[in-house]
């Protein structure tokens, strides 16, 4: 069902990661294109979310972000938006090159911040067929004012500004953790649950994930407004799921970017949290996933 691939960017970088075929499969199958959020790596649940597809009759090619995981680049741990939206692009160049690949019936799905990713790609690259946005961040600003106490912005862009002298001398850049178990503490993601479930999750099945990324991939997910594109989706079918509990890429912004949108498109919600999604509410992200691919890349 799973063997391991690697493919190259326009820009020369090796990445890598997993290709699932469905059983029985006969002749060339849709392919969903896949890769993980902010700073994780695919062996955090993304195997089973393309193991559901696979199940459902689709193919999927998983890949690690570039400079996280078993992928090349660098600087290690800078999480850069838009090269993450063109590796994609590159992913599906690689992916509609495979034998076992229908390259006319290519869909996307994305979770956080590659949800976020999937809404402009779904906007770009008419390549695409179907779109699958799960907990996606929809708007770096609006989301990193609910993240960030008010009376502590301006210290951090000062942070943002001191880097940015410190690398124009020739200084290597700064880093901030990923997650603290301080809710005060500095981190990029500041909520329980995300320290929760990254230090869980890494330990029981990433050990490759490291709790660190350069401050320069905070300032840049500050200047990523991904939600700006979503009305240009359509005619493109996307699916938004959006889990009310979500604390960390905010309900109610997902909920107001996906009203944008233009149909065809649907919204299923989970009750829990953002990290539900992967773990308690699986089945049903999951299951809602696989079946608007299958709806529209199985039976085009």
């Amino acid at each position: 069902m799973r063997r391991d691939i690697s493919f190259k960017t326009e820009d020369g970088v090796t990445l890598r990661g997993w290709h699932y075929l469905p059983d029985g499969r006969t002749g060339r199958v849709p392919t969903i294109v896949m890769a993980h959020g902010f700073s994780a790596v695919k062996e955090m649940y993304l195997d089973r979310f393309a193991e559901a597809f696979a199940a459902a009759g689709l193919a999927a090619v998983v890949f690690d972000n570039r400079n996280f995981g078993a992928s090349d680049g660098e600087p290690r741990l800078e999480i850069d938006p838009w090269r993450q939206v063109r590796d994609y692009r590159d992913a599906i160049t690689f992916v509609q090159g495979l034998e076992e690949t229908d390259p006319d019936r290519i869909g996307v799905w994305g979770s956080s911040y590659s949800g976020g990713h999937v809404l402009v790609l779904g906007a770009i690259d008419k390549r695409i067929k179907c779109v699958v946005s799960q907990v996606p961040l929809a708007s770096g600003h609006d989301n990193a004012l609910r993240l960030i106490r008010s009376d502590t912005i301006a210290a951090v862009r000062g942070l943002f500004d001191a880097d940015r002298r410190a690398r124009g001398a020739g200084e290597p850049p700064a880093m901030i953790p990923v997650v603290s178990e301080d809710p005060a503490g500095p981190a990029a993601l500041p909520t329980p649950d995300s320290w929760t479930w990254f230090t869980e999750t890494g330990r029981l099945r990433a050990p490759s994930w490291k709790n660190e990324v350069t401050l320069r991939s905070v300032e840049m997910f500050t200047e990523y407004e991904p939600a700006s594109y979503i009305r240009s989706i359509s005619p493109t079918p996307l699916l938004m799921v959006v889990a009310l509990g979500d604390v960390l890429t905010v309900a109610d912004l997902a909920l107001a970017a996906y009203e944008k949108a233009l149909e065809p498109k649907k919204l299923v919600t989970l009750t829990g949290g953002h990290f539900d999604a992967y773990v308690n509410d699986f089945a049903a992200a999951s299951s809602a996933a696989a079946d608007w691919f299958r709806r529209h890349l199985l039976a085009a």
